[in-house]
């Protein structure tokens, strides 16, 4: 198996409502109003969005409601820009887990849960190199 994740699938409770978040966070999409299951092109990865229950039925896992095990990150070039991000979250229905600020492992970061509880972490890692591209590579 090749070290790569090439698609991310979030289960939503409401699928139009999580779309429009994501799209008030200025993510484009081509999928059509009424499609069951919106794709967002994501750098080289695709993300997801799709119901929950249908998601957890296709995926052959009990669904209890709580917490996934998974917590989604940004990596970004400055402290800077993790607090433009978290206030464009902010300002799309986010709410903020912990607000922008200096890490124990010498970064700067933050947390946003999207409408479906999913987190985000918005961080600066002055170890890591963020590539024109928005890529990210360890050390």
């Amino acid at each position: 198996m090749k070290q790569r994740v090439s698609l991310i699938t979030l289960g939503v409770g409401d699928l139009g409502r999580a779309r429009r978040f994501y799209e008030a966070l200025d993510w484009k999409t081509g999928a059509a109003p009424d499609d069951d299951v919106v794709f967002f092109q994501a750098g080289d990865m695709v993300f997801a969005l799709w119901d929950r229950a249908r998601l957890a039925e296709d995926s052959r896992v009990e669904d209890n409601g709580g917490w996934g095990g998974i917590t989604l990150a940004l990596n970004l070039g400055s402290p800077e820009e993790v607090d433009a991000v978290t206030e464009e979250a902010r300002a799309a229905g986010a709410t903020i887990g912990r607000e922008p600020a200096e890490t124990f492992w010498g970064g700067y970061s933050a947390l946003f849960l999207d409408p479906d509880g999913h987190p985000w972490e918005v961080a600066h890692n002055p170890h890591w190199t963020i590539a024109e591209d928005g890529s990210v590579r360890l050390g």
